[in-house]
């Protein structure tokens, strides 16, 4: 496993210029109140470096005259906290994850930047600046300040860029994590159907979901899950989970297990009752459909953006044929229906770093391709999302094995 992560490190030394520094924070899990804390999660280009997830610890590492230099500091042993929260991450452990070798404290580490930036004439400085809030509380942002202030000679790179490109293509121990998340994910979802009845309210129904990602030991959920019935399905983040399903609502379960970090993002409607109505039926085959023209579509050299170009016109001519959109409408009329894209990139984090969108589809991305219909007059959202892995010729259905067809989801819900 550690491997894994030296590689990266290695590919990241080889980018990053001579006679510079970089940075890399942990991250510190916010109070939630009180002396309760938000639960923590890495900051995952710390961790896709370093594959330590622990808090406040630093990664810094110097390239001078070629050659390339790490240290991990780590936090001091408090016999105190360690009764009350138990022992920090200690040297041992530390190298046996990241297979680094030098250690020092997080007291010591500005002391130890000083001197790396005198002794070794240091010109750059790589820090992951990513501020899409427009927030600048991270720790990179508060280092960045104090190195602007000392150091006025020393240019400040922003090493999200990188982080992003390298994270595109998904090497083959991502992938495996990729597939166990999924897999969890399967094993959920289906317990959901065997369980699901009218009447329940969501969160019931969610209740098994939950259960299944807890008993198989995923580190995480990959997000928050979505349980959304009837007309709650057209709202595109619902989350409340909190209504009480009716004798012929779908149920449109967005969920997914997330795996040392790595995440699963599975979309599958069903009816809660067991049995499609003739309508539901209708508007489910051509989100259906739509979802395998796409995928058909995906292979290396495709540009990214035409998937979403293909679902729409795909739609425009199917939803004129029930009747929700008129003969003479134009293809501006999907949106009424459809209002997302049919997919993005999937990895560390649910919608993950990477330029995507702007580019083609290359051999080793990891895509979800989630077409959607959402009919709010009719208390019906209808979305199908899987995980797929472009290959050489095409592409792969990595949640191939969950059942998405409306006969085999009547059947399973029927005999179960």
């Amino acid at each position: 496993m550690k491997d894994f992560f030296c590689g990266n490190r290695k590919r990241i030394s080889d980018i990053i210029d001579d006679r510079s520094v970089i940075v890399l924070f942990a991250g510190d899990a916010p109070i939630k109140r009180g002396d309760e804390k938000y639960h923590f999660s890495p900051d995952r280009n710390f961790y896709y470096a370093t594959g330590i997830d622990s808090e406040k610890i630093i990664y810094m590492a110097y390239k001078f005259n070629g050659e390339f230099l790490e240290c991990l500091f780590l936090e001091r042993y408090d016999p105190v906290s360690a009764k009350w929260t138990g022992e920090v991450m200690g040297n041992k452990e530390a190298e046996i994850k990241s297979g680094i070798k030098e250690f020092k404290f997080i007291d010591e580490f500005e002391k130890y930047f000083s001197d790396i930036v005198f002794s070794k004439r240091i010109e750059k400085s790589y820090l992951d600046l990513e501020n899409r809030e427009m927030r600048n509380f991270t720790p990179a942002f508060e280092f960045s300040e104090k190195i602007i202030k000392n150091y006025p000679y020393v240019e400040i790179k922003n090493c999200y860029n990188i982080f992003a490109e390298l994270r595109r293509i998904k090497q083959p121990f991502e992938i495996e994590k990729i597939k166990k998340a999924i897999d969890i994910t399967k094993e959920g979802i289906l317990l959901m159907m065997k369980n699901s009845k009218a009447g329940m309210f969501e969160y019931e129904i969610e209740a098994y979901f939950d259960f299944t990602v807890k008993k198989r030991g995923a580190t995480d959920f990959a997000f928050k899950s979505i349980a959304a019935s009837g007309k709650n399905a057209a709202v595109l983040h619902y989350s409340e989970n909190s209504s009480k399903t009716n004798e012929n609502d779908l149920i449109l379960f967005d969920v997914g297990a997330q795996v040392d970090y790595y995440n699963g993002d599975i979309t599958r409607t069903f009816p809660v009752n067991g049995k499609f109505t003739e309508r539901q039926k209708i508007i489910y085959d051509i989100v259906l459909r739509g979802q395998k023209k796409v995928i058909e579509n995906i292979k290396p050299g495709v540009p990214f953006k035409i998937l979403n170009e293909i679902l729409k016109e795909f739609y425009f001519e199917e939803l004129k044929k029930t009747g929700l959109i008129a003969e003479d409408g134009s293809i501006d009329d999907v949106s009424e229906y459809y209002y997302h894209g049919v997919s993005h990139a999937l990895g560390l984090e649910t919608h993950d770093a990477g330029r995507h969108n702007e580019g083609l589809l290359e051999i080793g991305m990891v895509l979800t391709v989630e077409p959607g219909l959402y009919i709010e007059k009719e208390n019906m959202g209808i979305r199908i999302e899987d995980d797929v892995l472009v290959t050489e010729n095409g592409c792969e259905i990595l949640s191939k094995d969950i059942i998405k067809e409306i006969s085999d989801i009547e059947k399973y819900m029927d005999v179960v």
